[in-house]
Protein backbone atom coordinates (compact mmCIF):
# COMPACT_ATOMS: atom_id res chain seq x y z
CA UNK A 1 0.00 0.00 0.00
CA UNK A 2 1.19 3.14 -0.88
CA UNK A 3 0.04 6.70 1.15
CA UNK A 4 -0.06 9.70 -1.36
CA UNK A 5 0.28 13.19 0.00
CA UNK A 6 -0.53 16.00 -1.78
CA UNK A 7 -3.02 13.84 -3.96
CA UNK A 8 -4.80 16.48 -5.36
CA UNK A 9 -2.22 18.78 -6.35
CA UNK A 10 -1.04 18.71 -10.00
CA UNK A 11 1.41 15.50 -9.90
CA UNK A 12 -0.54 13.97 -7.19
CA UNK A 13 -3.67 13.69 -9.53
CA UNK A 14 -1.07 11.98 -12.21
CA UNK A 15 0.33 9.98 -9.72
CA UNK A 16 -2.87 8.31 -8.76
CA UNK A 17 -4.24 8.02 -12.19
CA UNK A 18 -0.78 6.29 -12.96
CA UNK A 19 -1.28 4.13 -9.77
CA UNK A 20 -4.54 3.22 -10.38
CA UNK A 21 -4.14 2.29 -14.01
CA UNK A 22 -1.22 -0.09 -12.90
CA UNK A 23 -3.56 -1.57 -10.37
CA UNK A 24 -1.46 -0.79 -7.74
CA UNK A 25 -3.10 -0.07 -4.26
CA UNK A 26 -2.60 3.40 -2.94
CA UNK A 27 -4.29 5.64 -0.67
CA UNK A 28 -4.65 9.39 -1.42
CA UNK A 29 -4.48 11.87 1.07
CA UNK A 30 -6.66 15.22 0.99
CA UNK A 31 -7.74 17.97 2.83
CA UNK A 32 -10.69 18.47 1.72
CA UNK A 33 -13.88 15.44 1.89
CA UNK A 34 -13.73 13.96 -1.04
CA UNK A 35 -14.72 10.39 -2.43
CA UNK A 36 -11.91 7.35 -2.09
CA UNK A 37 -9.47 9.74 -0.48
CA UNK A 38 -8.55 9.97 3.58
CA UNK A 39 -9.41 13.78 4.90
CA UNK A 40 -6.72 14.73 6.91
CA UNK A 41 -7.64 18.64 6.85
CA UNK A 42 -4.59 20.31 8.17
CA UNK A 43 -0.80 18.90 7.63
CA UNK A 44 1.33 20.19 10.13
CA UNK A 45 3.92 19.23 13.12
CA UNK A 46 1.20 17.81 15.11
CA UNK A 47 -1.30 15.47 12.73
CA UNK A 48 -1.55 12.27 13.61
CA UNK A 49 -1.01 9.90 10.80
CA UNK A 50 -2.22 6.86 12.69
CA UNK A 51 -5.02 5.98 10.62
CA UNK A 52 -3.61 6.94 7.47
CA UNK A 53 -0.26 4.58 7.71
CA UNK A 54 -2.33 1.57 9.04
CA UNK A 55 -0.71 -1.23 6.50
CA UNK A 56 1.42 1.13 4.38
CA UNK A 57 4.34 0.13 2.67
CA UNK A 58 5.75 3.38 1.36
CA UNK A 59 4.74 7.10 1.29
CA UNK A 60 5.26 9.67 -1.74
CA UNK A 61 5.53 12.37 -0.16
CA UNK A 62 3.56 15.17 -2.44
CA UNK A 63 2.23 18.12 0.08
CA UNK A 64 4.48 20.65 0.47
CA UNK A 65 4.11 24.40 0.61
CA UNK A 66 5.06 25.80 -2.99
CA UNK A 67 5.02 30.04 -2.33
CA UNK A 68 3.74 32.59 -0.06
CA UNK A 69 3.00 35.04 -2.94
CA UNK A 70 0.13 37.40 -2.22
CA UNK A 71 0.30 36.17 1.28
CA UNK A 72 2.30 38.69 4.20
CA UNK A 73 4.25 36.53 6.09
CA UNK A 74 7.32 38.66 8.21
CA UNK A 75 9.18 35.38 7.71
CA UNK A 76 8.71 33.26 4.82
CA UNK A 77 11.09 30.95 5.94
CA UNK A 78 9.60 30.03 8.77
CA UNK A 79 6.52 29.98 6.68
CA UNK A 80 7.99 27.43 4.50
CA UNK A 81 9.67 25.44 7.27
CA UNK A 82 6.38 24.80 9.02
CA UNK A 83 5.30 22.94 6.82
CA UNK A 84 8.16 21.74 4.29
CA UNK A 85 10.42 20.84 7.14
CA UNK A 86 8.90 20.56 10.36
CA UNK A 87 5.28 18.86 8.79
CA UNK A 88 7.60 16.31 6.68
CA UNK A 89 9.34 15.03 9.98
CA UNK A 90 6.07 14.73 12.03
CA UNK A 91 5.20 12.39 9.07
CA UNK A 92 7.80 10.66 8.35
CA UNK A 93 8.74 10.41 12.30
CA UNK A 94 5.44 8.07 12.57
CA UNK A 95 5.94 6.69 9.46
CA UNK A 96 9.53 5.14 10.70
CA UNK A 97 7.21 4.08 14.19
CA UNK A 98 4.78 2.51 12.05
CA UNK A 99 6.98 0.35 10.09
CA UNK A 100 6.55 1.84 7.23
CA UNK A 101 9.91 0.93 5.08
CA UNK A 102 10.34 3.48 2.80
CA UNK A 103 9.54 7.12 1.99
CA UNK A 104 10.15 8.82 -1.52
CA UNK A 105 10.33 12.70 -0.63
CA UNK A 106 9.46 14.84 -3.77
CA UNK A 107 12.02 17.82 -3.04
CA UNK A 108 12.94 20.54 -6.00
CA UNK A 109 15.88 21.54 -8.35
CA UNK A 110 16.15 24.44 -5.81
CA UNK A 111 17.84 22.55 -4.13
CA UNK A 112 20.92 22.31 -6.37
CA UNK A 113 19.87 26.30 -7.34
CA UNK A 114 18.62 28.81 -9.59
CA UNK A 115 20.82 28.77 -12.65
CA UNK A 116 23.58 26.18 -13.96
CA UNK A 117 26.80 27.49 -16.00
CA UNK A 118 26.86 26.33 -20.02
CA UNK A 119 28.09 22.92 -19.88
CA UNK A 120 27.51 22.49 -16.32
CA UNK A 121 24.20 20.77 -15.18
CA UNK A 122 23.41 19.93 -11.57
CA UNK A 123 24.07 16.60 -10.31
CA UNK A 124 22.43 14.54 -8.24
CA UNK A 125 25.41 14.74 -5.57
CA UNK A 126 27.02 18.12 -6.01
CA UNK A 127 26.59 20.34 -2.90
CA UNK A 128 23.27 22.31 -1.87
CA UNK A 129 22.99 25.56 -3.30
CA UNK A 130 19.44 26.76 -2.48
CA UNK A 131 18.81 30.59 -3.41
CA UNK A 132 15.33 31.16 -2.01
CA UNK A 133 13.51 30.38 1.21
CA UNK A 134 11.29 27.59 -0.41
CA UNK A 135 14.57 26.01 -1.74
CA UNK A 136 16.25 26.57 1.53
CA UNK A 137 13.14 24.74 3.44
CA UNK A 138 13.34 21.99 0.97
CA UNK A 139 17.14 21.37 1.61
CA UNK A 140 16.89 21.14 5.09
CA UNK A 141 13.78 18.79 4.95
CA UNK A 142 16.15 16.49 2.79
CA UNK A 143 18.52 16.57 4.78
CA UNK A 144 16.86 16.32 8.17
CA UNK A 145 14.80 13.28 6.96
CA UNK A 146 18.17 11.51 5.78
CA UNK A 147 19.48 12.00 9.38
CA UNK A 148 16.26 10.37 10.42
CA UNK A 149 16.24 7.47 8.04
CA UNK A 150 20.05 6.72 9.69
CA UNK A 151 18.63 6.88 12.98
CA UNK A 152 14.90 4.70 12.33
CA UNK A 153 15.95 2.48 9.60
CA UNK A 154 13.32 4.21 7.69
CA UNK A 155 14.54 4.08 3.48
CA UNK A 156 14.27 8.02 2.22
CA UNK A 157 14.15 8.93 -1.38
CA UNK A 158 14.64 12.14 -2.23
CA UNK A 159 13.72 13.34 -5.80
CA UNK A 160 14.67 16.57 -7.07
CA UNK A 161 12.18 17.52 -10.66
CA UNK A 162 12.78 20.82 -12.51
CA UNK A 163 9.52 22.36 -13.91
CA UNK A 164 7.00 19.98 -14.62
CA UNK A 165 4.38 20.24 -17.50
CA UNK A 166 1.52 17.62 -18.14
CA UNK A 167 -2.19 18.02 -18.73
CA UNK A 168 -3.91 20.60 -16.48
CA UNK A 169 -0.36 22.46 -16.06
CA UNK A 170 -0.92 26.21 -14.78
CA UNK A 171 0.92 29.37 -14.13
CA UNK A 172 3.62 30.65 -17.07
CA UNK A 173 3.91 27.23 -18.77
CA UNK A 174 0.02 27.38 -19.79
CA UNK A 175 0.61 31.30 -20.23
CA UNK A 176 3.89 30.41 -22.67
CA UNK A 177 1.40 27.70 -24.50
CA UNK A 178 -1.56 30.23 -24.76
CA UNK A 179 0.75 32.56 -26.33
CA UNK A 180 2.54 30.23 -28.99
CA UNK A 181 -0.98 29.73 -30.19
CA UNK A 182 -1.72 33.26 -30.49
CA UNK A 183 0.40 33.89 -33.79
CA UNK A 184 2.09 36.83 -31.22
CA UNK A 185 5.47 36.91 -31.97
CA UNK A 186 8.16 36.30 -28.85
CA UNK A 187 11.31 38.37 -27.69
CA UNK A 188 13.14 35.38 -27.54
CA UNK A 189 15.18 35.59 -31.24
CA UNK A 190 18.19 35.20 -29.60
CA UNK A 191 17.53 33.15 -26.65
CA UNK A 192 20.23 30.28 -26.71
CA UNK A 193 20.12 28.86 -23.50
CA UNK A 194 19.40 25.62 -22.04
CA UNK A 195 16.86 24.33 -20.09
CA UNK A 196 15.98 21.29 -18.40
CA UNK A 197 11.74 19.88 -17.77
CA UNK A 198 10.03 16.95 -16.95
CA UNK A 199 6.38 15.50 -18.43
CA UNK A 200 4.39 14.57 -15.31
CA UNK A 201 4.29 10.79 -17.02
CA UNK A 202 8.11 10.79 -16.68
CA UNK A 203 7.97 11.74 -12.59
CA UNK A 204 5.42 9.95 -12.05
CA UNK A 205 6.83 6.62 -13.41
CA UNK A 206 10.05 7.59 -11.57
CA UNK A 207 8.48 8.03 -8.53
CA UNK A 208 6.42 4.63 -8.63
CA UNK A 209 10.07 3.37 -9.65
CA UNK A 210 12.16 5.33 -6.60
CA UNK A 211 8.70 3.58 -4.32
CA UNK A 212 10.59 0.11 -4.49
CA UNK A 213 13.74 -0.40 -6.71
CA UNK A 214 16.27 -1.72 -3.91
CA UNK A 215 19.03 0.67 -4.87
CA UNK A 216 17.42 4.00 -4.64
CA UNK A 217 17.51 3.74 -0.48
CA UNK A 218 19.08 6.32 0.62
CA UNK A 219 19.82 8.52 -2.37
CA UNK A 220 19.12 11.69 -4.25
CA UNK A 221 17.91 11.36 -8.14
CA UNK A 222 17.11 14.30 -10.08
CA UNK A 223 14.23 14.01 -12.83
CA UNK A 224 13.59 15.47 -16.56
CA UNK A 225 13.15 14.78 -19.80
CA UNK A 226 16.37 13.57 -20.70
CA UNK A 227 16.56 16.40 -23.24
CA UNK A 228 17.26 20.66 -22.97
CA UNK A 229 15.60 23.41 -24.73
CA UNK A 230 16.01 27.06 -25.46
CA UNK A 231 13.04 29.33 -24.66
CA UNK A 232 13.01 30.23 -28.16
CA UNK A 233 12.90 26.44 -29.28
CA UNK A 234 10.25 25.28 -26.69
CA UNK A 235 8.45 28.55 -28.36
CA UNK A 236 9.15 27.12 -31.56
CA UNK A 237 7.66 23.82 -30.61
CA UNK A 238 4.58 24.94 -28.68
CA UNK A 239 3.40 26.69 -32.00
CA UNK A 240 4.30 24.07 -34.34
CA UNK A 241 2.60 21.90 -32.30
CA UNK A 242 -0.81 23.93 -32.24
CA UNK A 243 -0.55 24.55 -36.04
CA UNK A 244 0.61 28.28 -35.89
CA UNK A 245 3.97 29.78 -37.36
CA UNK A 246 6.31 31.19 -34.57
CA UNK A 247 7.74 34.82 -35.81
CA UNK A 248 10.87 35.24 -32.74
CA UNK A 249 12.14 38.87 -32.64
CA UNK A 250 15.76 39.09 -32.22
CA UNK A 251 15.47 41.21 -29.09
CA UNK A 252 18.90 41.27 -26.56
CA UNK A 253 19.13 39.43 -23.72
CA UNK A 254 20.17 42.25 -21.57
CA UNK A 255 17.67 44.44 -22.69
CA UNK A 256 15.10 41.83 -21.62
CA UNK A 257 16.68 41.33 -18.65
CA UNK A 258 16.72 45.02 -18.00
CA UNK A 259 12.77 45.54 -18.85
CA UNK A 260 11.88 42.52 -16.13
CA UNK A 261 13.61 44.34 -13.18
CA UNK A 262 12.42 47.41 -13.95
CA UNK A 263 8.72 46.03 -13.67
CA UNK A 264 9.98 43.58 -10.70
CA UNK A 265 10.02 40.36 -13.14
CA UNK A 266 13.56 39.64 -13.16
CA UNK A 267 13.09 36.02 -11.54
CA UNK A 268 10.94 35.48 -14.48
CA UNK A 269 13.10 36.77 -17.22
CA UNK A 270 15.61 34.38 -15.15
CA UNK A 271 13.66 31.16 -16.12
CA UNK A 272 12.74 31.97 -19.38
CA UNK A 273 16.26 33.51 -20.64
CA UNK A 274 19.36 31.73 -18.24
CA UNK A 275 20.24 27.78 -18.47
CA UNK A 276 18.52 25.27 -16.14
CA UNK A 277 19.91 21.48 -17.09
CA UNK A 278 19.76 18.64 -14.60
CA UNK A 279 21.72 15.66 -15.13
CA UNK A 280 19.75 12.73 -15.17
CA UNK A 281 22.50 10.09 -15.52
CA UNK A 282 22.71 8.73 -11.94
CA UNK A 283 18.95 8.37 -11.84
CA UNK A 284 19.36 6.40 -15.09
CA UNK A 285 22.05 4.14 -13.80
CA UNK A 286 21.03 3.14 -10.57
CA UNK A 287 17.20 2.60 -11.12
CA UNK A 288 17.48 1.43 -14.86
CA UNK A 289 14.89 3.89 -15.61
CA UNK A 290 14.72 5.99 -18.79
CA UNK A 291 11.77 8.86 -19.37
CA UNK A 292 9.35 7.14 -21.20
CA UNK A 293 7.52 10.53 -22.80
CA UNK A 294 9.89 12.77 -24.85
CA UNK A 295 9.47 16.90 -24.61
CA UNK A 296 7.86 16.56 -28.26
CA UNK A 297 5.52 13.71 -26.68
CA UNK A 298 5.23 15.42 -23.51
CA UNK A 299 3.86 18.70 -24.96
CA UNK A 300 1.37 16.75 -27.69
CA UNK A 301 -0.13 14.98 -24.67
CA UNK A 302 -0.55 18.40 -22.74
CA UNK A 303 -1.68 20.55 -25.81
CA UNK A 304 -4.30 18.39 -26.45
CA UNK A 305 -5.39 17.59 -23.09
CA UNK A 306 -6.26 21.81 -22.92
CA UNK A 307 -7.47 21.70 -26.38
CA UNK A 308 -10.67 18.90 -24.99
CA UNK A 309 -11.29 20.51 -21.68
CA UNK A 310 -11.38 24.21 -23.51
Amino acid sequence: MILVTGATGFVGRHLCEDLAQRGMPFRPVSRKSLPDHLTIPDINAATDWTAALKGVDCVIHLAARVHVMREREADPLAAFRAMNVEATLNLARQAAKAGVRRLVYVSSIKVNGETTAEGRPFQADDAPAPQDPYGRSKAEAEQSLLELGEQTGLEIVIIRPPLVYGPGVGANFRLLMRWAASGIPSPFGCCRNSRSLVYVGNLTDLLIAAADHPAAAGQVFLASDGEDLSTKDLFQMMADLQGKRALSLPLPIKAMQAAASLVGKASLSDRLLKNLEVDIAKTEAVLAWKPHYSVKQGLQRTIFSGARQE
